[in-house]
């Protein structure tokens, strides 16, 4: 697998399996996680949302335009370098060819789309964007949305 890191730039990681034992060398990140940041700054605004929200996008739509999909997108799993360049990390859950009719739980509980926690087929690039859309509201407001995706959730109720 490979990792997908700022502007949709890929990271081939390398790699030598010995006796049983894989070792993957990849690029490292000085900045840190996201989550940090985010914990750190708090709301950051709209600015920051909007700079943040292209280099994601840009990642997404590289990944996604080669039947990649990650399934677990979360600030947790965004490293940030230290020139605030996004890398996106753990793609354990990620998913590639066959992305437009996924029906496996993944993800994580207050990034997940509803569809997955209501076990239907879904398609792997909009539950990517759907996990997007919650990082960049933290991203601007500092709070998560909700808690999950439910119609009882107030901002949830607003998308519906």
């Amino acid at each position: 697998m490979y990792e997908y890191g700022d502007a949709g730039k890929v990271v081939k990681p390398s790699g030598r399996v010995i006796d049983n034992l894989v070792y993957i060398v990849m690029e490292f990140v000085q900045g840190g996680l996201l989550f940090d940041l985010c914990q750190t700054m708090g709301a950051m605004g709209e600015d920051a949302g909007r700079f943040f929200l292209h280099q994601m996008l840009d990642s997404i739509e590289y990944m996604h335009s080669r039947r990649v999909v990650h399934r677990d997108l979360k600030l947790e799993n965004i490293l940030i370098d230290d020139q605030l360049n996004l890398k996106l990390a753990d793609f354990g859950f990620a998913c590639y060819k066959n992305i437009d009719a996924l029906n496996s739980y993944r993800g994580t509980m207050t990034y997940m789309a509803p569809e997955i926690k209501e076990g239907k087929t879904y398609k792997g690039t909009n539950v990517d964007m759907f996990s997007i859309g919650v990082i960049l509201f933290i991203i601007v407001q500092g709070i998560f949305p909700f808690k999950e995706a439910r119609k009882e959730e107030y901002f949830y109720n607003l998308l519906l």
